[in-house]
């Protein structure tokens, strides 16, 4: 068969087995699926808040802004600048916490659902 102009051949299916998922991209559709994902991105929302974590980001953002020259700075500089520093500086009890919920859902979904 010849490829249209208009569209891309479609795929063979002898030719291009299909990829099957990984654990932890079965973990995460199951998440999104069930909608535990936002909540505990929510959770970790206010927890960073409570702990004053945003507001230290926020103010390493701004240090290395006025270091920098404010109109010398992009939103890549910071990712790149602050991101070590974000993950490193997330409070002990804040994984702890995430973790819990994580494994809490994990125990409640079936075992040939993963």
């Amino acid at each position: 068969m010849r490829p249209s102009i208009n569209r891309p051949p479609t795929p063979n299916p002898d030719e291009e087995p299909e990829k099957e998922l990984s654990i932890p991209e079965i973990i995460n559709i199951k998440l999104i699926e069930s909608g535990e994902k936002e909540k505990l991105m929510e959770l970790l929302r206010e927890r960073l808040i409570e702990c004053g974590w945003r507001d230290e980001m926020r103010s390493l953002c701004r240090a290395y802004a006025k270091k920098k020259g404010r109109n010398n700075v992009t939103v890549d500089d910071l990712v790149h600048v602050i991101t070590p520093k974000g993950r490193a500086s997330v409070p002990d009890s804040v994984k702890a916490e995430l973790l819990q919920r994580i494994q809490s859902f994990l125990k409640s979904v079936p075992l040939d659902a993963l």
